[in-house]
């Protein structure tokens, strides 16, 4: 039988290779090498050093107070990249001492960025977009690659069938993905009348040129032309990828989660089912062919983008394996499709839905519905679901807007009455919030429980959009804000502006508003508000009162959540002039030299036209389109409905359905009232799944969160400077496994209205990047 000391050791080593086979199969690392934790974005964790039996000594190991939440740092061997202060920074992944600094980039993609290293390791670059112009770092030294592109930059703007002068942004705060020699890139281009189109396009890593681009709103004799109106595609925008993208590295697949077409909530322009608008794309990722798609809406009138990265896992069907694709969706559905051929494992069905009532509107007769597995949120909101924790007042007026509103259930169209939108546009699940466990067939969906109210507006070309929700005007507001002006503009804000500016007031699709109450006067942001600039729609029905309430909260945000202000990393030390770092070496100051500066500085009538929601240029000469356009504000109202306001729901797709769903994270306001279990409003914070049986997730309420992953028992849970607004990474060094967690500082504001209550008594804690492990062995 040999000696057993040999045979135990043959064993361990077979034990060990095959974790290291398995890990590799499905593109796991021990480092945290690609945003979303590998090509794959699973968020899973191969390695097996913490676990349900001492995850309770799990403890802070460093931390770096200059890192931006809402960021997935990297982690390459034992560095780790993060954002911070507008700079771009390395550091030693298990102290958090700074090794060089990179600064001057702000507009860089704010999740996350892309790494790519020759197979000698000896070339080693982080990739991302910066001022709609891709762009290349040596990640060793920090210094532009000024080789790649030209000058150092390709610019994104090129190649759209528009003008580039005219276009004002197109690169997403997603980063895009990487796959051998490309860097596969999706877009944010606007989602206004006649913003442009949403095309995929992988370009070469090392020279920057063009490798291959797909129409999303395809041309003249290409695949699905004819479910948009004739020449649509010299005008028509959107079908973009702005979230987060997965590849299938062994078989050369990359999957895009598509948005909708523009404009969001009116089509009488975009007549047909527009494909590839809402769609999950499954290209080559070498040649960007089509292999197939699905489209989860037809004819968008929501904006119910697919944003969430499809999580790839192998299921057992019929004693079977096999291999699959699943996308969750903004409407509250996963879609679970065969990986290679497209087919669904569940029968998807087409059901009539609602049509519209506006003049000009062809909406679908029918929607596809999967029979299996279960949504994963609320899908209606009635005057039952009315959240019982508001004052009397705003209960009343909410059941009056729900009463006065059309709702007939899913996919009931946008109207000039009012339409009743359950989940609202923001989903549901958006991205970042989705993560597997791929051998044991499980994906993990945080979703999001809030309604919407979409109400159209007529405005000739050249008007402007209107504006509605369930919230309680300001002049009337009761409840928990009482007089406090600040707070009342906070809940406003989160309700009509968070989406494009951001929660934290940096920015995203809109311009950073951190400063504008010093930077412009009162009066020219109430005209902003009332007439729209830009991609701004503008927000025609509020009132005076309303926009003082926005203007005192921008102009004070701690004052609104009776905290100090700012963002994890960010507050005194992001004034203006020269930074102190800790020790570490600035290499080089600002982009490369086409990017410099923003992409373009556009005239308003040039501006208004690629993106704007109204307009103020007519269509293309010799396209037939309507004389009138439609436009609603977003109507976000996720105070409007009960809890809970977000849940993290296990899937068990061997079977097609729900293994455990629970709230996630609290509401500070309510758990001061003894009140738990109700989930955070606006959540939208990344997963990681371990090989330990570990789900981890930052709820909104100043705490991160380990979950049991057979049954989403809480089996750990550590305090928090703030709020998190990004995903955890987790890595291993020397046999030590880590646990990154961004954290916003205290009063930061929080997304969804979540109000960030800051308890004076509450020991200090650092905010910025924290990182946890297990004590080091002695």
């Amino acid at each position: 039988m040999g000696n057993p000391a040999n045979i135990v050791r043959r064993l361990m080593t077979l034990a060990l290779f095959i974790a290291i086979v398995t890990a590799v199969a499905f593109g796991q690392q021990l480092s945290w090498s690609d945003y979303g934790g590998g090509p794959e974005n699973s968020h899973f964790v191969a390695s097996k050093q913490i676990t349900k039996a001492n995850i309770g000594q799990m403890n802070m190991a460093w931390a770096y107070p200059y890192a931006d939440t809402g960021f997935n740092p990297l982690v390459i061997d034992k560095t780790m990249y993060v954002i911070g202060r507008g700079a771009l920074i390395a550091l030693d992944a298990t102290a958090g001492k700074e090794i060089w600094i990179h600064e001057g980039l702000r507009g860089i993609n704010s999740r996350g960025i892309n790494y790519w290293e020759s197979k000698d390791k000896k070339d080693r670059r982080l990739i991302f977009s910066l001022n709609s112009y891709l762009q290349e770092i040596d990640a060793s030294t920090g210094k532009t690659i000024l080789s790649f592109g030209k000058d150092g930059a390709v610019d994104l703007r090129e190649g759209l069938g528009r003008d580039p002068k005219l276009i004002s942004k197109v690169q997403s705060n997603s980063p895009g993905k990487i796959f051998e020699n490309l860097v596969i890139l999706g877009s944010a281009p606007g989602e206004g009348y006649v913003s442009p189109p949403g095309d995929v396009r992988a370009y070469d890593v090392i020279t920057g040129k063009l490798a291959w681009q797909f129409h999303t709103v395809p041309h003249p004799g290409e695949f699905g032309y004819d479910t948009n109106p004739k020449n649509s595609w010299k005008y028509m925008g959107g079908n973009n990828t702005w979230g987060d993208m997965t590849v299938d590295e062994k078989r050369g697949i990359v999957y895009f989660p598509l948005g909708s077409p523009t404009y969001d909530f009116y089509g009488a322009d975009r007549t047909g089912d527009n494909l590839f608008g809402d769609c999950l794309l499954a290209l080559d990722a070498r040649t960007g062919k089509r292999l197939w798609h699905f489209q989860m809406i037809h004819h968008d009138l929501w904006d119910y983008d697919e944003a969430a990265a499809p999580q790839l896992a192998t299921i057992k069907q019929n004693g079977k394996s096999a291999d699959i694709v699943a996308q969750a969706g903004k409407d509250g559905f996963l879609y679970v499709f065969d990986r290679v051929t497209g087919k669904p494992i569940w029968p998807i069905v087409e059901k009539p839905v609602p049509q519209s009532d506006v003049p000009g509107e062809h909406s679908s007769p029918t929607q596809p519905f999967p029979t299996a597995p279960p949504p994963f949120v609320s899908q209606k909101f009635t005057t039952d679901d009315i959240n019982p924790y508001v004052s009397a007042e705003e209960r009343s007026y909410i059941k009056d807007q729900i009463l006065s509103s059309r709702n007939d259930g899913m996919f009931t169209p946008p109207s000039v009455r009012g339409t009743v939108q359950m989940p609202g546009n923001p989903g549901g699940a958006n991205w970042g919030v989705t993560a597997s466990d791929p051998q044991k067939g499980l994906v993990f969906v945080l979703g999001t429980n809030g309604p919407a109210l979409l109400k159209l507006e007529k405005s000739e070309v050249g008007g402007r959009g209107a504006s509605a929700s369930f919230g309680i005007p300001a002049a009337g507001r009761g409840g928990r804000n009482g007089n406090n002006q600040a707070a009342v503009g906070r809940q406003l804000y989160m309700d009509n502006c968070q989406s494009c500016h951001s929660p934290d007031l940096k920015g995203g699709v809109g311009p950073s508003l951190e400063h504008i109450a010093t930077t412009m006067g009162a009066d020219a942001i109430k005209g902003i508000i009332a007439g729209g600039k830009g991609i701004m729609p503008a927000f025609s029905g509020m009132t005076q009162p309303q926009m003082d309430s926005i203007i005192a909260f921008l102009a004070n945000p701690a004052a609104a959540a009776g905290g100090r202000g700012g963002r994890g990393g960010r507050g005194a030390e992001a004034s203006e002039g020269p930074l102190t770092w800790l020790g570490g070496k600035v290499v080089e100051s600002g982009p490369a030299p086409p990017a410099l500066a923003p992409a373009v500085v556009i005239a308003e009538e040039s501006r208004a036209n690629y993106g704007g929601n109204g307009g103020t240029v007519p269509y293309p000469a010799g396209v037939e389109a309507p004389d009138a356009r439609y436009n609603s504000g977003y109507g976000l109202s996720p105070n409007a409905v009960k809890p809970p306001w977000a849940t993290v729901t296990a899937y068990d797709l061997n079977t097609g359905t729900i293994k455990w769903q629970v709230p996630a994270g609290d509401d500070l306001a309510l758990v001061a009232q003894g009140i738990h279990n109700t989930g955070s409003r606006g959540l939208r914070n990344g997963i990681v799944s371990t090989a330990t049986g570990l789900v981890f997730l930052v709820g909104g309420d100043h705490k991160v969160y380990a979950y049991d992953e057979d049954n989403g028992k809480v089996v750990w849970t550590q305090a928090l400077a703030g709020n998190s607004l990004g995903c955890p990474s987790m890595y291993e060094i020397g046999g030590r496994e880590y646990l990154a967690v961004t954290v916003a500082a205290p009063g930061t504001a929080g997304r969804g209205g979540q109000v960030d209550i800051v308890d004076p008594n509450a020991p200090k804690l650092p905010s910025g990047i924290v990182v946890f492990a297990l004590p080091e062995a002695r």
